[in-house]
């Protein structure tokens, strides 16, 4: 048997709120007025 892990089919993102670019969740949980955190779906077809 294999044992495949199964990938979730949405994921976090953080953002930053003025200029839409993606920043690491340690620095939005640092910059909490000024970042946005999203939830996104995967896309899970190949």
């Amino acid at each position: 048997m294999s044992s495949k892990k199964a990938t979730p089919k949405t994921v976090k993102v953080a953002r930053d709120a003025g200029t839409g670019q993606f920043v690491t969740k340690t620095y939005a949980a640092a910059h909490k007025k000024t970042t946005v955190v999203e939830t996104v779906r995967r896309n899970t077809k190949k």
